[in-house]
This record gives C-alpha cells, structure tokens and sequence, in this order.
C-alpha cells in the first residue's frame, strides 16, 4: 500500500492506493527543487541583473510618483520578501519616492488588512502606502480604449498617472492563459470588471489556443500583453515556486523579456507527459489557492489531460473559504454540464458574468468525466455542482472505484496547478 500527502488547506491529507494498482504518481521536477543559494540571494541577483532594462534604483531616479503592483490574498506570490528588497532597491536610487503599492484583485474580493499583514508583515503594512484595485468601482478606472480582441480597456487610473510603473508576480502554469505572471498583473489584476469579464468571455475561453502552457496564437494572452504595454509597465519582478513556495528562480526587468525566461525556466521544470488513468487524484496545492471552490478548476485542467476519455477526477480542495463568488455558486449550480453550457455559450463578450469562466471550464470537464469532491463544502451543496461528496481521499478512491471498477489504474497528481501535462513537442 502506497501513502500519498496530498496538500489541503494548511495542512495535508493521506491517500492510500495498493500499488499494484497505483500507475504513477506525476510530480512536477520544479517541486522538489531547493532555493540556491537561498530565497534572498535569488530575488537579489534577479533585481542586481535585470534582462532588457536597467536596475530598478536606475530607472526611479527622478520618478516621484511610483505604482508597484502586487498579487492578492489568493496567490503565492513570497511578498514578504520580495517587496522589501524592490522597496529598498526603489529609494536606493530615489529616496524620496512617493510608492503606491497597489494590490491585484481583478474580479476577487478586497484584501483584508488581516490578510495583508499575512502577505507583506506588518512593518510594510504599517509604514507604507496599500490601495487595494476594485473592478467594481468605476471611479477608479479611466478608458484607454479597446484591445487587439476588441475588448474595452479600462484601468486602475494609478496606473496611468504614476511616472513609473512596476509588477511583481509568480509564474505557473495556468490553465486558460498559459501561464500565469508577467502581463496578468495588469489584466485582470488592476482592470475594471468590463474588462475583465471581456478578456474571460466564453468566445475567448472556448478558443482552442487558451489552454494551459499554450502563449502563441493565446487571444486571452494576446490581450493581457497589449493591455500591459498600454500603460507602460517599466519593470516586472517574477519569481518561480516550489512545492513548499519557496523561491527556486527569479527574473527581472522588460515585461516580455523577464517573463519569458522564467516561462522558459517553469515549463523546463514543470512539463510532464500525461499519464492516462482510469482514477485521476488532485489538489489545488493546499493553501492559498485551495480557499474556494472557483480556483479549483486549475488542477482539474490538469488532470482532465490524464483522465482518458471518461475517467474519474478526484479533487480536494479544502474550500474553507467556500464557494468563492456569488456568480461562480450560481451558474455552477444552475442546471447540468450540458444546460450550463448552453446557457454561458449564449451570452455576448461584452455581457460576460464575473466568474462564468470557471462553470465553463467545468461544464467542459464535467460532460466527460465524473468528478468527486474532497471539500469542507456542504454535501448537497457538492451535488448541485454536479459532483460527488466525499469526506477524506480514500473515501473518494472508494467511490471512484464503484464507477471504473477494483482493478481500474490510479493517477496522483499532488498539486496539480504545478503540473503542465502535455506532451513534449507543444
């Protein structure tokens, strides 16, 4: 009997599969990967030897009025580290910067101040100057006209009157704009929810480009890119995670050029094969990303690439945050795969509902492959989004194998957002 940890919520949770029946366990390689020299020293050598541009203390001289963009509560994003040493590197060459940190939130609800402190430490929260972007608030925003799709781009009007703009983020592998990083930190993060609800419209997530790792020809990141380039983003900090989210690389300086070698790095260390199983086991790697269930299509993308034609997905996904949006609980509750489909399929770009994407997604994989759900979730709550309850791991196991019998082959995929399962040669 082989025992799996499988991330969940702050903590793991057990697995056990007879190893007879166990096909593989896929991990990604950048998983197990260890800081070197150490986290610090990485993001320092990054921000001391920047790609395409000059230093960051460089280009603050003579900057007065500075916007550094961070990630919110929902991601992984190591800004307790990360931000000092940007921090200090700004007022290393402008002292009397005035710094705006401003924080990503797209369509997601505002950071606590709680939350905050968790994030950044109190000494940042204390002493520096937090605005949190709300997609919601049309006073925040200023049109800058439409992307290449033809989608309306309004932004975070910090963004626009700052002189001299700046990112930080974590790059992964995400499951409809290839990657995560670079570009996304300005759409969806610091965009109004018209935007954003354009960039995520059924036509765009229905394009057969808009799949996890795939950049070229993507129009979701096509539009991410343009939106970028807009306002002008003078430098980006991106860093690479392992499976305990420490810091294993980090790239800085020009938008593309900066994100695309770390894309280079993550696709190295994270692309495996798939491995077809009968079962298929999955977590959205514990917290932060495992807080609600809207995140949780992530790892599903991932493991729907093993499932075969209809194979089984476990998922588990602590929810302790719950279903995580209003829009996102109703439409995935709203009828079956088939109805919720029909129904998203029908709605114009420009009438996109906030969070409808990951229903799609969802009704996408649903149509094929049953799926159980290992959650703090109410049970009937579970089975109006079409899937299956189940308490632990091996209770879901047992109820996989009810449906694709005792001898039916296990693949475990412990954190499946880290995980690109495709095939070498795309």
């Amino acid at each position: 009997m082989e025992t799996i940890q499988l991330p969940y919520g702050h903590g793991s949770l057990d697995l056990h599969v007879e190893e007879e029946q166990l096909e593989a366990v896929v991990r990604a390689q950048m998983g197990s990967l260890e800081p070197d020299p150490n986290e610090i020293e990485i993001v320092q050598h990054a921000l001391q030897h920047p790609i395409g541009t000059p230093r960051l203390s460089e280009l603050a001289r003579g900057k007065d009025r500075i916007v550094l963009v961070t990630s919110d509560h929902t991601r992984a994003v190591p800004s307790r580290i990360t931000l000092p040493l940007q921090l200090a590197e700004i007022r290393r060459g402008n002292p009397d910067a005035d710094i705006t940190i401003l924080i990503a939130t797209g369509l997601h609800r505002m950071t606590t101040e709680e939350e905050q402190r968790h994030m950044f430490g109190d000494a940042l929260v204390d002493n520096e100057h937090i605005v949190c972007n709300n997609a919601f608030e049309p006073s925040q925003f200023v049109d800058l006209g439409t992307l290449p799709s033809g989608a309306h781009f309004k932004v975070n009007r910090l963004a626009t009157t700052c002189d001299l703009l700046i990112c930080e983020g974590f790059i992964e592998p995400h499951f409809f704009a290839g990657f995560s990083g670079g570009r996304k930190s300005i759409l969806p993060g610091i965009c109004a929810e018209e935007t954003v609800k354009e960039n995520h419209s059924y036509r765009a997530i229905a394009d057969p480009h808009a799949l996890t790792g795939v950049l070229v020809g993507n129009p979701i990141h096509v539009d991410m890119v343009a939106a970028a380039r807009r306002v002008g983003v003078a430098h980006i900090l991106n860093v690479a995670l392992n499976e305990r989210k420490e810091v294993i690389g980090a790239w800085a300086g020009e938008l593309e050029e900066a994100h695309a070698a770390g894309v280079a790095f993550v696709r190295q260390w994270s692309q495996c094969p798939p491995v077809t199983g009968d079962i298929v086991v999955t977590t959205n790697g514990g917290y932060p990303l495992d807080q609600n269930l809207y995140q949780s299509p992530k790892a599903v993308a991932t493991a729907e690439a093993c499932a075969g034609e209809d194979g089984v997905i476990i998922m588990c996904c602590s929810c302790l945050d719950g279903m995580g949006g209003s829009h996102f609980a109703r439409l995935i509750q709203m009828g079956t795969p088939d109805e919720i489909d029909a129904y998203l399929s029908g709605i114009p770009s420009t009438e996109t509902i906030p969070e409808q994407w990951c229903p799609q997604i969802y009704a996408r994989i649903l149509r094929k492959h049953p799926m159980v759900l290992v959650s703090e979730l109410d049970p009937k709550t579970v089975r109006r989004c079409n899937m299956i309850p189940a308490a632990t791991p091996d209770e879901a196991l047992a109820i996989a194998r009810q449906l694709k019998g005792d001898d039916a082959r296990v693949v475990v995929i412990p954190d499946g957002v880290s995980v690109l399962a495709v095939a070498p040669e795309r």
